[in-house]
Order: C-alpha cells, then structure tokens, then sequence
C-alpha cells in the first residue's frame, strides 16, 4: 500500500532571504535527498508535525548584530536533529547558541580561501586538516567566539571560524556558501551533512515521485472533473500527462491559443495531447481576439495584464461550455511557490505578475490541483521523460505565458509578430543544426524598436534591428550567456538579414543573469 506521508526522509531549509537559498535545496535534491524551503518564520508546531531529519539554515542580508533581525524558532535547537548553519545562518547559531558575532574588519566577498585545521564528520572524505580549499564568500560580519561545546575546524583571512561544530548535538556552521559552484567541493560537504551527519540514504528519485504523486491526485481529485490551462509549455504539459495518468478522462485540458506562439507550436500542442496521450483537448483559436485587444499597447506590464485578463475571460467562457469543474490544474513549480512567499515581501509579487500561485479569483469555484509544487525546472523535465513526453516537449526552454508580445517592444502587431517568428525560427534552426540547443538554458529573439540605415545589393534599405539571447543555466536562477563562435553569429545574422524581410541588422546580447533575479526572459 502507498503511504501519501511520502518523504519520510526530509530536510527542512529555513530561508533568512539570501539570493542563492534555492541553490541549497537543488543541491540536496540532486544528491538524492528532498527537501523544502520554508520561511525563517514558520510555525514552530508545523515544523514538529513535518518532522524532518535535519535542518538547514540559509544565508541572509540581515546582521546578527541588530537586535531586530530575523531570529530562528527555538524549535530549532531542541528538535534534536542535526542543523548546519550557513553564513547569516552560522552566525545566527553561535549568537544564539551563547557566542559572539561582530561586524567584521576584513569584509569577504567572492572567492576566498579557508584553511583546515581540524577534522570532522561534515569535512570527512572532502577536506583534511593542512589543506586550503577555495570557497565562496558573503559577509560584513563574523564570528568572533564560539559557544560551549563547539570548536572550529577552518579558518579565512576574515573569518576566524570559517567552520565550526558541536559534534556531539550534530550541529554545524560554515562561513561560506557551499551551495554555489564557486565553493568546489560545496556539493560534497552538504552531502556530507545530510547522509554522514544526518545518516539519510538519498533514495528520493523521480520514480518514486511519478507513483506516489498519482495516488495523491486520486486521493485529491476523487470521482471530480479537472480542467487544466495547457499552454505547451514544458510545465504544464508534464501537469496534464501526470493527472491523465492518474485519473483519464476525467481530465479536460483547454488549450488557449493567444497567437503569440512560436512558429509550429499550436499544431505540436495539439497533435501531441489528442494523438499521442489521447487526452480530451478544447482548442480554442483566439489569435484575432488578443490581437485586437493588445492594438495600440506598448507598455509591457500593460501587455502582460492584458493578456493575462484574456486569457483567463476565454478560459472561463470554455470551461462553462463544459459545465465548469471540480479542479483547476496548474504547472506550478517549487520556484513560484517559494518566491510568492519571498522572506520580507521580496519583489516576486510585481516581477512575477503573470504567474498565478495565491489561488484563484473568487468566482472561479474549483479547488487547486498542483502536482508539480515540489519540483524545479530541471526536476520537471526528468519527469517528462519518466511519463513518456517527447524530447521537443520535455526539452523546449523555457517561454513566458505572454509570448512574443513582451519580445516586441512597442507595438504589436500581426506583422510584428510573423517578422518575429521568422527570425526565432531561423536561430533556434541554426542553433539544433548545431548540436547547441540542449547545451542552451533559453535562447530567442527581440525585436528591437529602433530602424536602422542598411545596404542590401545596390539598394538602401530603412529597416528594424533585432537582437539574439542565448544563456547557459541549470535552474534558471543564475544564468551565464552562451560564447557562441563569430562564424556561427555570422552565420545566422547573415540568414536573418537575408531571408527576413524587414530586418537588416542583428546584434547579439551577452549580459548574464545574477543570482537574486526571478525571472529571465
């Protein structure tokens, strides 16, 4: 019998607002382990009741020094399970375990180095006392006194305890950031912590998840009618074929047609869903109908509510034509329900505006079905390969719910959007002949309100520029712009200008991504 209390072995992340604390749980997860990001402020008796067997707490922006920063619940300390204290989170340890943290002289910031001067169970098999290990840094203060029962097992230029521990109570502290790529062997010092110290045998797979996630539906949805919003997009196709899996027909899925796709995606939606999986699709054209209503609007949150009103007028106006339901399924992920609750009211409300995980408008009556709220990206993408999605589905990047019209600045219009298309067409074309689009996180194009002068042949031309986005990332949190070679650019830009009527010019953008941004597009 499956038992729906399905992660029995858990860590619980508590999240003091640092801009890497979702790199954390990606850490985890890939080393086999689940885990869930909650704010530093959770109810003390819901984290007794989740029980988790050990505990992680995430940098922050805060100093220890000012009486009113975030504090960790004292639940924290007398649960009895191991806890690793990360940067503000080592700090916050020591503060209030009975040490001392001070501003500090040396301020540490990017690359540092920490030599190890003792051994220890988190260190175990990763560093040895008399090594200098290269790590990544973020702090103005530090520790300056331990509390009883702890010592310290490295130190930094600017951090005299750059490791500490209480061996005997399972707790730890680290300076550093050893969730990011810039701390080497990070990844192995977590793992270190949750199947060394917290003996977890990180047997959480994708697997495990696909059988008991479909139970949970059944449990869930009952003998109930779901309709789900499917866009063709990689999460809420994995949410469609995952429901249909579990409870057939009697999931509806409506595909709303914006007309703002890319060029072949409407027809791959639906020769995909109602020939493959045979699931009950209602395709509903409204290309004229967003066209009409997006005439004249350049402004791009104007753009994003607009379609975002739209879209939910048709979808309601299908739905009722099926004589409504139960459940309405959506393709949240664990990102999006995290950054709806970002720690101090972070900027995810604004940033995420076409985004929908507070629940629904009020008159739309049906209960949440949200299978995928435990997964990222790249979880997701495993998923659909599990439930036999194809690799153009499972492996499309990512593609905002607004579509082209926030890649056409100004206004947007039928040719705006076919000029658009075409050019899209033409560099993700290039990029696939190339072998380069699986290597790529996203890649598309803008089209750039600005005319410029060109020759093309003996003629003048008088025409719009374009620019090319291409990043490299593998959770969309932190994203790098790919090197493409000159010849391949050369290549493309040469296709663009010469087959695109409209365009003679293209550029190519190479800014990144930082970590603490939300979204990329």
């Amino acid at each position: 019998m499956i038992q729906l209390d399905r992660h029995s072995e858990r860590v619980l992340v508590l999240d003091f607002g640092s801009q890497v604390t979702q790199l954390i749980a990606r850490r985890l997860r890939e080393s086999g382990v689940y885990c869930e990001i909650w704010p530093y402020n959770a109810d003390p008796e819901r984290i007794a009741a989740w029980a988790p067997r050990a505990l992680i707490l995430s940098g922050g922006p805060a100093s220890v020094c000012d009486p009113d920063s975030p504090r960790a619940p004292g639940i924290v300390w007398t649960i009895g399970v191991p806890v690793l204290g990360i940067c503000y989170g080592q700090q916050l340890m020591c503060a209030e375990l009975g040490g001392a943290v001070e501003p500090s002289g040396l301020k540490e910031f990017g690359r540092a180095f920490v030599d190890v001067t003792h051994a220890s169970r988190l260190l175990e098999g990763v560093w040895a006392p008399g090594m200098r290990e290269q790590v990544w840094m973020s702090h103005g203060d530090r520790v300056t006194a331990l509390p009883p029962g702890f010592r310290s097992m490295a130190a930094s230029e600017g951090a005299p305890f750059a490791v500490v521990a209480d061996e005997e109570r399972g707790f730890y502290g680290v300076q550093f950031h050893p969730e990011v790529v810039h701390t080497p062997h990070g990844a192995d010092l977590l793992r270190n912590f949750t199947h060394g110290v917290a003996g977890l045998t990180g047997d959480w797979s994708m697997a495990d998840f696909r059988t008991e996630a479909r139970e949970k539906i059944r449990t869930q949805v009952g003998g109930g009618r779901v309709i789900c919003g499917l866009s063709g997009g990689v999460d809420s196709s994995v949410a469609a074929v995952l429901i249909h899996e579990a409870i057939g027909d009697q999931l509806t899925c409506i595909f709303v047609d914006h007309g703002l796709l890319r060029r072949g995606e409407a027809e791959e939606v639906v020769r995909t869903f109602r020939d493959r999986f045979n699931i009950q699709l209602v395709h509903r054209d409204a290309s004229v109908l967003f066209l009409n209503a997006l005439d004249g609007v350049t402004d791009p949150e104007l753009k994003r509510k607009t379609i975002g009103r739209l879209f939910i007028e048709v979808f309601e106006e299908e739905a009722a034509k099926l004589g409504g339901a139960d459940f309405l399924a959506q393709g949240t992920l664990y990102p999006d329900v995290i950054e709806s609750v970002s720690v101090g009211g972070g900027p995810s409300v604004t940033i995420k505006s076409h985004h929908n995980v507070g629940g629904l408008p009020e008159r739309m009556r049906m209960a949440l079905v949200e299978p995928l709220r435990e997964l990222f990206k790249d979880e997701v993408r495993v998923l659909g390969q599990e439930l036999g999605l194809p690799a153009s589905i499972v492996g499309r990047h990512p593609f905002p719910g607004p579509g082209l019209a926030i890649r056409i600045p100004g206004a947007v219009t039928r040719e705006a959007l076919d000029r658009l298309r075409h050019v899209d067409a033409i560099f993700l074309e290039e990029i696939r002949a190339a072998g380069l689009y699986d290597a790529i996180w996203q890649a598309f194009a803008v089209l750039l309100p600005v005319r410029t002068v060109g020759v093309m042949g003996d003629g003048r031309t008088y025409d719009q520029a374009c620019a090319l986005r291409a990043v490299t990332s593998t959770d969309g949190m932190t994203a790098e712009f790919y090197p493409f070679d000159m010849g391949f650019l050369g290549r493309v830009a040469g296709r663009i200008v010469g087959e695109v009527r409209g365009v003679n010019r293209v550029t190519y953008d190479i800014t990144s991504k930082p970590p603490g941004t939300i979204e990329w597009e």
